[in-house]
């Protein structure tokens, strides 16, 4: 590898950016999207890690050997222009690529106008403007006159899906669609008089609660969704407004003026994919990213290599993460053997005992870029703060959670001796791990923390009031102060781990998840209520990309059966499960005799079902079938099947509905898959896909594109008029009539099909229900299993040690099935590696002379932590440290106060109850 030189020494640099002050060059910010100006020497951008300064080419002192003002003023003599690139050789034993992807450049087609009117951006410079740290601070304004756009329209599918003209790419981009609604969400937030116009073709809504999410945007006020194809016309030269024809059904073309216009573009392979490939003897696809493995979708075609994220092909941030846990887990396969040799305990000093001192509180006090500071007057905060007793110091920060800030803090810390902190900042949900830590770093106890949420709580939620939003910043740090001053130190407490899972579903997920784990020395037990392996995967037989699904089940199921340390039980119950994190105990039915499994962590793989329809005759008519049962009469060669004249599918059966508002996300290429292998099987045969929006996202799209050229009929129709099915006698042969009305020639068609085929949706399985009680776990709205966090922690839920994979999760192809079972052995292995795990200090305990063993807590607690146990004074509530999650209600429930919770004392509260006051 060659390491470049960034002429700044990261061990001197402190982030301070006075060379940034005083450098003299100023040229367009890449970051930025060249909207605003940077220096030649800089931070890449606000949070970067390490937070520290590099010169780029730029630089007069490179180029010109002129000027060397950086190196005069840098106080620490972090700037050496002496520095050459530096060639590093590491020994490896895998390789994962990330590169991620490149944004399609919308010049090279030259035909919405981007780099010639200077109002038209890419849905990437619309995020730099939304950004607090871009380039207007976080306000929407227009390049030509920095005023605020009051009418904007997005354009979706700018460089994805288009071969005509050359320049764009076939595939769906997967992740436009949504982030366009996101911008228009915020956009309404920043101004909610602005209209906002999305002009698509399809809405891939197909993700976890994504359709909810595209109904919330289409409903706000001013919001409207066109499905027509645009192009754009003029800029206005007095206006510099932009204009857009498109087509209506009622009007015919038209054309409209819109202050500003947003390209929502594709996601292009990375610039360096070629290059990439050369030098590790990899393949790319026919687009341009890594060509991976059919069973595998995180294996490149040289073994020892896995990608993940958008390398794979274009994917949303869930999608990413798992995929680079699950090469992570990949990885640990291979490299099994060398696990915890290269690994280095983190020391910290030791603690001060600081519990008999008074408090000297520091108060830190962060702008978050502009998300605070924007609408928080922060001098006059720290200001404030300086005045409120026991404060013995303060000061704002840019970014209080970048790592010279807090490397400042915990200096500030030793420098001052304070012995409590208030970071006045964001959600303590998300950074209060981050602080802790920080507190542990400068030698006092990481309880001695309090977080003042002056962003969610203050800044986002009062944009419009800035006096007060600054007044009510001032009343939250007085009441984090009050409480600080009686915080009291705790200790987490460590718990063994025990070094078994436990996998609930030997479905395709279930199987690939045990298999990893247990190729990397963990004993594995696999529970399936069926008597055989397989799941669903027994009824596919074919993927669209050719897949042989059959045989690649049965050689899973064979490696499953032959590891000598997965133990399975088919036929299987779970009857009882008890315990936390890294130590759990589970009891499995299974031929008539119960077997009491002792587990560190368990995966849920429950799968989900087909939903039997109970609309278009199905049941009643036996030409009428679901996609599976499809699937299973083509690979028996069903002869009155594939000798039919004609063939309906109707798409979005059971789902996006009133009772399942939701997409099921495979359906529309099931529907692609089995139309193809029919035309394949009978060419002749005329088939008619009736859909809302056809959700071929990613590479899937170029199979919607090889139906529609085998003229496969496409006909949507809309919700509220759905398709008619009846049964019928024409020219004295029974037929199914379909009326559906085509949108395009405004008429109602008459379909007379031999049969008819229904997406059914897929709905969550009744072991995933079950499994739920049984783990104490929560579903979402629709029933699937609700994880810990739907962007950063896909694979696992909120109670500590439990891993969930698959369809249970959502719907999901093959491919992306194996991915998350791949991320969810990740994260289960992450746990397992270790002799032990820490759980929180900040639990409830039971005065027992206080308790009357009334039962409340034990009903109140989801997590299954309190339980009555035998004492001298008789049977009393006792709370179990390593299930409880401090949520405190236990706490509100118990009638005489036996309940507290420790860093959540009635003292504590109630000293913020009357700061609030003004007492």
């Amino acid at each position: 590898m060659i390491k470049k030189p960034k002429y700044v020494d990261e061990s001197k640099c402190t982030g301070c950016t006075t060379c940034v002050e005083y450098c003299p060059v100023k040229y367009p910010d890449q970051f930025n999207q060249e909207l605003s100006q940077n220096k030649a020497i800089h931070i890449y951008f606000a949070q970067a890690i390490p937070l520290a300064t590099y010169i780029d080419e730029s630089c007069l002192y490179l180029k010109e050997k002129k000027c060397s003002i950086c190196q005069a003023v840098c106080k620490t003599g972090a700037i050496d222009f002496n520095q050459t690139p530096e060639r590093v050789e590491v020994n490896v034993g895998a390789i994962v690529l990330s590169p991620g992807f490149e944004p399609f450049d919308p010049k090279l087609r030259n035909d919405y106008g981007y780099g010639k009117f200077e109002n038209v951006v890419t849905s990437l410079d619309y995020e730099r403007l939304l950004s607090p740290s871009g380039a207007y601070e976080g306000e929407i304004l227009r390049a030509s006159d920095k005023k605020h756009p009051h009418k904007i329209a997005w354009i979706q599918c700018v460089g994805s899906r288009q071969v005509n003209p050359e320049g764009g790419n076939s595939y769906c981009s997967a992740v436009c669609c949504t982030y366009a609604q996101k911008q228009v969400i915020l956009t309404k937030e920043h101004d909610a008089e602005v209209e906002c116009t999305i002009f698509h073709n399809d809405i891939r809504s197909y993700n976890k609660d994504f359709e909810r999410f595209y109904q919330r945007t289409e409903t706000l006020p001013g919001v409207r969704f066109i499905r027509s194809y645009v192009s754009i016309g003029k800029e206005i030269p007095e206006s510099k407004n932009v204009t857009i024809r498109y087509s209506t059904p009622e009007d015919g073309v038209k054309e409209e003026e819109f202050d500003m216009v947003v390209l929502s573009v594709g996601l292009n392979p990375p610039a360096e994919a070629k290059s990439l490939a050369t030098k590790f003897g990899i393949e790319l696809n026919s687009h341009g990213f890594c060509k991976t493995i059919p069973s595998n979708p995180m294996e490149a075609t040289r073994p020892g290599i896995f990608v993940s994220g958008a390398f794979q092909g274009p994917s949303d941030i869930p999608e990413s993460v798992y995929t680079a846990s699950g090469a992570g887990s990949q990885c640990g396969e291979l490299l099994d053997y060398r696990r915890g040799k290269l690994s280095q305990e983190r020391i910290y000093p030791p603690e001060r005992d600081v519990s008999q001192e008074e408090p000297k509180i520091g108060v830190f006090v962060c702008h978050c870029g502009a998300n605070i500071s924007r609408i928080v007057s922060v001098p006059s905060t720290v200001e404030y703060a300086l005045s409120l007793p026991n404060v013995v110091y303060a000061q704002e920060q840019l970014f209080s959670c970048a790592t010279n800030s807090a490397k400042e803090i915990s200096d500030m810390v030793k420098e001052k001796g304070l012995n409590r902190l208030v970071i006045a900042a964001c959600s303590p949900r998300t950074l209060e791990p981050l602080f802790r830590d920080t507190l542990r770093e400068a030698g006092i106890n990481q309880y001695y923390l309090d977080m003042a949420n002056i962003r969610e709580h203050c800044s986002w939620v009062h944009a419009k009031e800035k006096e007060e939003a600054t007044q009510k910043a001032k009343d939250i740090i007085r009441m984090s102060v009050a409480r600080a001053c009686h915080l009291d130190p705790l200790q987490d407490f460590e718990l063994q781990v025990n070094k078994t899972a436990l996998v609930v579903g030997g479905g395709l997920a279930g199987l690939t998840s045990a298999l990893s784990v247990a190729k990397q020395g963990h004993e594995v037990y696999l529970v399936e209520k069926d008597t055989d392996l397989g799941g669903m995967a027994r009824r596919i037989h074919y993927t669209l990309e050719g897949l042989d699904v059959q045989a690649y089940l049965r050689d899973v199921i064979r490696q499953v059966y032959q590891h000598p340390l997965i133990h399975v039980y088919t036929d299987a119950a779970i009857t009882e499960t008890d315990g936390y994190v890294g130590n759990f105990v589970t009891k499995v039915k299974s031929e008539g005799r119960v077997a009491e499994i002792k587990h560190g962590a368990a995966i849920l793989a429950t799968g989900a079902e087909v939903y039997q329809p109970t609309e278009y005759l199905y049941g009643e008519d036996d030409r009428v079938m679901t996609h599976l049962e499809l699937e299973e009469q083509i690979a028996k060669g069903d002869e009155r099947l594939l000798t039919s004249e004609s063939l309906v599918m109707i798409q979005c059966v059971g789902c996006r509905n009133e009772d399942r508002n939701y997409c099921s996300r495979i359906c529309c290429s099931e529907s692609i898959k089995n139309s193809l292998k029919l035309k394949e099987l009978n060419p002749q045969m005329d088939v008619y896909i009736l859909f809302r929006d056809m959700r071929t996202y990613g590479f899937k799209e170029d199979y919607y594109r090889e139906a529609a050229s085998k003229d496969v009929r496409f006909i949507r129709y809309e919700p509220q008029d759905k398709p008619q099915v009846e049964a019928v006698e024409e020219e004295g042969r029974p037929v199914l009539r379909v009326t559906v009305t085509d949108p395009i020639l405004g008429k109602k068609l008459e379909i007379d099909a031999e049969a008819l085929v229904l997406a059914a949706a897929l709905i969550p399985s009744a072991g995933s229900q079950e499994a739920a009680k049984l783990f104490n776990l929560t579903n979402n709205a629709d029933g699937f299993f609700k994880e810990a966090h739907v962007k950063l922690r896909p694979v696992e839920f909120a109670v500590d040690g439990v891993y969930l994979c698959g369809m249970a999760h959502y719907p999901k192809f093959i491919s992306e099935t194996v991915s998350q079972a791949y991320g969810a052995a990740g994260r289960a292995i992450t746990l397992l590696s270790h002799e032990t795990v820490l759980a929180s200090g900040s639990v409830c305990v039971v005065n027992e002379s206080n308790c009357i063993s009334c039962g409340a807590c034990i009903t109140a607690c989801t997590y299954g932590a309190i339980q009555f146990h035998d004492t001298p004074q008789g049977r009393k509530a006792g709370i179990n440290p390593a299930l409880c999650k401090g949520d405190g209600l236990c706490n509100t429930k118990c009638p005489t106060g036996a309940i507290s919770l420790k860093h959540f004392t009635d003292q504590e509260l109630l000293s913020q109850i009357d700061a609030a006051s003004g007492l």
